[in-house]
């Protein structure tokens, strides 16, 4: 299979890659990314094939549908990280939380968030395919506060990578920030940055976009790659578990194959709710995405009205902080099989030049036919985290922003898969004041308060991190990051 460019060939890079390629050099032509030429479909059984196989075989065969251009015994090696997580027969559990009502655990990794579900099989993959080349990459990454700890746990002392990371300094929660700066991998560096998450991500993708700094590079004997979700690397392990997690509900005896399903996920840089669209347009019953979204609201605002507008938006710091993005990277390759490569690169340029953009009726109503979207602040969301751990279900504060929206959204008598994608360790201290109405003053005090009132251990990955040295201490302005990562080289 082949991917293209989002925005159309500029005759300078290839119109049309492989996986391996678009997955080494994720940026395309004027700033664009790489999307599936066609999204492949399942064939007529294949739902029904994998009700008594497990994750590893669903993975697998997902990857043969898209015919990556992949060694089988790297695949193998790749899918084999899923034996590190908390249940390796089970790395994604199912729960119901209430009636039609379900979450899939995406967390059971060793950072304890969704991103391990990608990154840790991605990491085995981008480390193996360097070596059979015999090149040297240097890894980007932009975090919010789960992509970095995820992307450095497993390219930790990998050959042939060395890994840059940007965090918004005061961005993250402390758990995170701490599993970066606690990271001694000598092929690791972690930077903070004097900025938010778009700031970052801006960052990011100047580098990734950039001839002088690729050049640069390329003296260094080393190439470049990123580890975010503009990488379809990601993309590609992000939509197994929601068909997966649908299976799980079959099992389960929840519904019947064939049965029609929401899935609500909290968004913010929009790459699991993409999964899901590709899971969607693969063969899975899907009624519709519902994209939840803490006070960063713009996606909302998108779905609802058509305009993406960032003209009189500043950034709001939330307890949800993975989702204070403005800028939504993956929306564009929605953009992209919806309306074309040509209608994508007039719409980003605007994004890009002008700060917003207007949908055509139409074009709204082709979104629409897909997404239905709802926001939850803070206040509410700490209401949710409280309600829901009364009737016994303990979740974090960007799981809490789908119980909003999957009130709003899910307006048939459909069963719903609501993705929690954060161990409640990641943001203790938000759900402590959600639970008690204190407000405790170090994170370990409030994983201390959940600890007693959950009766639950804190899990010794979480709790060791108070314990261990700083080692990356790195803060720099904006202005100063490919110095500083040109220093790392």
């Amino acid at each position: 299979m082949k991917f293209t460019e989002t925005r159309g060939n500029d005759g300078v890079k290839p119109a049309a890659v492989s996986f391996s390629q678009a997955i080494l050099s994720p940026m395309s032509s004027f700033g664009g990314i790489y999307a599936p030429e066609e999204i492949p479909r399942f064939d007529d059984d294949f739902l029904a094939e994998h009700l008594d196989k497990d994750y590893q075989a669903l993975a697998r065969d997902i990857l043969a549908t898209f015919q990556v251009d992949l060694p089988d015994d790297l695949v193998e090696a790749a899918l084999a990280t899923y034996q590190s997580f908390d249940d390796p027969d089970n790395p994604v559990p199912v729960v119901r939380v209430g009636e039609r009502l379900h979450v899939s655990e995406l967390y059971h990794g060793p950072t304890r968030a969704f991103k391990d579900m990608a990154l840790q099989p991605f990491g085995v993959i981008l480390s193996g395919l360097a070596q059979a080349r015999g090149e040297h990459y240097l890894i980007m990454a932009a975090t919010s506060g789960d992509t970095g700890p995820a992307a450095l746990d497993t390219f930790r002392n990998k050959p042939n990578i060395k890994v840059a990371c940007l965090y918004p300094d005061g961005g993250t929660s402390d758990v995170q920030r701490l599993q970066m700066v606690t990271e001694d991998g000598d092929n690791l560096k972690v930077i903070g940055i004097h900025g938010n998450f778009d700031d970052a991500q801006a960052a990011l993708k100047h580098l990734l976009s950039s001839e002088v700094f690729r050049a640069t590079l390329v003296e260094k004997h080393t190439q470049l790659s990123a580890a975010n979700s503009v990488n379809f690397g990601r993309i590609i392990f992000q939509l197994i578990y929601h068909i997966h997690s649908y299976l799980e509900l079959v099992r389960q005896g929840q519904i019947s194959l064939g049965d029609k399903v929401y899935l609500v996920v909290p968004s913010g840089n929009f790459g699991n709710a993409l999964g899901g669209y590709y899971a969607w347009q693969m063969g899975l019953p899907v009624e519709k995405i519902v994209i939840a979204s803490n006070a960063n609201n713009v996606l909302t605002d998108l779905i609802h009205t058509g305009a993406y507008d960032l003209r009189q938006r500043q950034l709001i710091g939330t307890s949800s902080p993975a989702m204070d993005i403005l800028k939504s990277s993956n929306v564009e390759r929605v953009l992209f099989h919806l309306f074309g490569a040509e209608r994508t690169r007039e719409l980003m340029r605007q994004l890009d030049e002008e700060q917003h953009y207007q949908l055509s009726s139409d074009e709204l109503q082709a979104l629409q036919s897909l997404f239905c979207a709802d926001f939850c602040n803070d206040a509410e969301g700490k209401a949710y985290i409280k309600d829901y751990f009364q009737r016994g279900y303990l979740m974090d504060p960007h799981t809490a922003t789908c119980m909003k929206a999957h009130a709003s959204c899910c307006n048939q008598p459909l069963s719903a898969i609501v993705y929690s994608t954060a161990e409640w360790t990641k943001f203790s201290p938000t759900i402590a004041n959600a639970l008690t109405g204190e407000n405790d003053s170090h994170d370990i005090d409030a994983l201390k308060t959940i600890a007693k009132l959950a009766h639950t251990p804190i899990p010794a990955r979480i709790g060791e991190l108070f314990d261990k040295p700083v080692t990356q201490k790195t803060l720099v302005d904006k202005e100063d990051i490919e110095k500083e990562v040109l220093a790392f080289l």
